[in-house]
């Protein structure tokens, strides 16, 4: 019987409905989808009982290969995560309903929801945050439609954003019919000059990374007043972990503030669930998508959390709406939370220190490698890009051996990454290996 008797339609129900539809058969809601891309058939063993399933699940775990060392990052961190960040977050209580509509029954995660709105409105220095969004990518593509309007309906974009996250921004303009132009790159940094040229009446925002793919720091400040000039909107995406010692993204001078909030304590899962955090200025406020929860009273004059500005376009206007998002990372922004309260403002602090010192010192050993040289000058956080005397493959795949987890492979180098967890010794074995394999 498989999973029938957890769907709620049987199967006279669901021929009529297929009837309706003019279909025969299930597959034929799948018509569109080639056919090469249909699975006909799993691999997996017949039926088994519970301990043969999982002795065979341990045996594929076991293939897997899990680094000692990672030295890369590339917008996924290996941070430290306190184990009370899981042992809270998996707690039943915060387990609950999916969605908070009905706020008398919903305190807890709409409480938790205005927490991480609090925490990210710290962290960036802005006004007001959303509830979250999927990633930082999707808050990226949001972000560029919140600025475009009717007279309006140009974005320049950074080219030394993630590609990935470029990659979505342009999905989002295709289906809006926003017009993206990327902000050449000289040295790894925004051409400032060619930004200039670039700036016309018809762009409507700009969105900048900071620190950049390649982990150098921006001119941010000078471009936002180069923005502002233009009378356009500044968007800054912002790691996290180096808020925590840079400027705010108010204080660059961004309109609206954005990220991927994996490096607050979510784990690297092979990609994902990870968590897209947006906050802006008052000025923007009815322009944010997605959730929002505000603080208010009950009729007895109690603290009570409920959602707030919901009659908005993506409820009321739906056609006509820049976003249509009006759910969030929920589970994922609770963790960031609890990750934020237990770090502490000076634990954030140290973590995003440590992270700096050891990538400048990691960044310092390799150089003095012959071939080994940065391939961009200037200030960087904790990813730098160099030079590679070998194929690069060839040296991620020795490192591998040693279980280490090398830099990204780049059309010009590798970019590499160091955090709070990787020790001297880690990085002293790094450096061995890169020698005995360049000799």
């Amino acid at each position: 019987m498989g999973l029938g008797k957890y769907v709620p339609a049987t199967s006279s129900e669901q021929q009529e409905m297929l009837k309706t539809l003019g279909l025969s058969s299930l597959d034929d809601l799948y018509v569109d989808v080639p056919q090469d891309l249909k699975v006909t058939e799993l691999n997996i063993p017949a039926k088994q009982s519970e301990l043969e399933v999982r002795r065979h699940l341990t045996e594929l775990a076991d293939k897997n290969t899990v680094f000692s060392s990672v030295f890369r990052g590339a917008g996924a961190y290996n941070h430290y995560i306190p184990s009370l960040v899981k042992q809270i977050a998996g707690k039943e209580e915060f387990m609950t309903a999916y969605t908070p509509y009905q706020a008398e029954i919903s305190q807890g995660i709409l409480q938790s929801i205005f927490e991480f709105q609090t925490m990210i409105c710290e962290l960036t220095g802005m006004d007001a945050a959303n509830a979250s969004v999927y990633d930082g990518a999707s808050a990226a593509g949001e972000a560029v439609n919140m600025v475009v309007g009717r007279k309006k309906n140009k974005v320049l974009v950074a080219s030394t954003l993630h590609p990935m996250t470029i990659e979505t921004i342009k999905t989002y303009a295709y289906g809006s019919d926003v017009e993206i132009e990327l902000i050449p790159e000289v040295n790894g940094r925004i051409d400032q000059a060619a930004l200039t040229t670039l700036l016309t009446k018809e762009v409507a925002g700009v969105l900048v990374q900071q620190p950049n793919y390649y982990g150098l720091m921006e001119e941010a400040t000078e471009i936002g007043e180069q923005v502002h000039q233009n009378k356009s909107q500044y968007i800054l995406s912002v790691n996290p972990m180096a808020a925590a010692l840079t400027k705010t993204a108010r204080e660059y001078g961004a309109d609206i503030a954005i990220g991927e909030g994996q490096p607050l304590g979510l784990p690297m899962s092979f990609g994902g669930p990870y968590l897209g955090f947006m906050a802006t200025t008052e000025k923007n406020l009815r322009s944010l998508p997605g959730r929002i929860v505000g603080e208010t009273e009950d009729v007895e004059g109690n603290r009570a959390y409920v959602l707030t500005l919901q009659a908005r376009e993506q409820h009321i206007r739906r056609e006509k709406a820049k976003s249509n998002i009006c759910s969030n990372q929920a589970l994922c922004a609770l963790t960031a939370s609890i990750y934020m309260t237990v770090m502490g403002p000076k634990g954030l602090q140290d973590a995003a220190y440590q992270s700096y010192a050891k990538a400048h010192y990691l960044a310092e050993q390799l150089t003095e490698i012959p071939g080994f040289d940065r391939v961009y000058p200037g200030e960087f956080f904790h990813e730098f890009v160099t030079t590679c005397p070998v194929p690069a493959k060839e040296l991620t795949e020795q490192l591998a051996k040693h279980g280490i987890l090398g830099g990204l492979e780049l059309e010009n180098g590798l970019l590499w990454c160091a955090t709070e967890m990787n020790t001297k010794e880690q990085m002293d074995e790094l450096i061995a290996v890169i020698k005995e394999v360049c000799q």
